[in-house]
């Protein structure tokens, strides 16, 4: 198969970081890549991605191994993301003495933070995530009927952004909200985590 240009994608937001996070968050270690995917499944947030059995297995370990790698960005330095397709774990970094840092030299995280990789076509992988995305709206109960019609400009200011806010900052400021609101946090608000969601659904396009 002929590679296509991926690199203005291979920076998108993974829908699967935050299902993700909120699984870790119950357990914090002992998950496999297959039994994290088999809770992704039963939470009904995980489709059949291949009609082939090997390529559905395949597409599934990706998007699970490129969402743990943008989690263990997002949430460090006070959390570490241990990445280990047998031994994935959320461990705290807080007062330890030995840190556990991020190593940008991990040949593993090359791969899989690299779209190219996942074998489809840049449309395919948009739809896949705009699913993905549509899917977790769902699960948290998100939807804009609830909050009236989210513009862009009442995102921005969700965000605390002005209009000529860049990619980056917006997938910056998205991550740092979603965490500080996230429900399984100390302080966590649903509702505004929600509302953060639909600021989000409405700058990420």
């Amino acid at each position: 198969m002929q590679s296509c240009p991926l690199a203005n994608i291979n920076s998108i937001e993974n829908p699967l970081l935050w299902p993700i996070f909120e699984v870790l968050k119950k357990r914090h270690n002992g998950w496999k890549v297959h039994t994290l995917a088999s809770e992704l499944i039963a939470l009904e947030l995980m489709p059949v991605l291949d009609e082939k059995p090997e390529k559905d297995l395949f597409k599934r370990n990706f998007l699970i191994m490129n969402a743990l790698y943008q989690l263990q960005e997002t949430l460090y330095p006070d959390h570490y993301v241990q990445v280990e397709a047998m031994d994935i774990a959320l461990l705290s970094n807080r007062g330890v003495v030995h840190r556990l840092s991020l190593d940008n030299q991990d040949p593993l995280r090359d791969y899989y933070t690299q779209w190219q990789h996942y074998e489809a076509e840049q449309g395919e992988i948009r739809r896949l995530l705009d699913e993905f995305w549509t899917r977790y709206r769902d699960f948290v109960g998100s939807t804009q009927a609830k909050f009236g019609d989210v513009t862009r400009d009442k995102a921005l200011r969700v965000f605390e952004l002005s209009e000529g806010a860049s990619e980056l900052e917006i997938r910056k400021r998205w991550r740092k909200l979603a965490l500080k609101w996230h429900p399984d946090r100390q302080n966590g608000d649903s509702e505004k985590f929600r509302l953060v969601c639909e600021a989000w659904n409405v700058l990420r396009l």
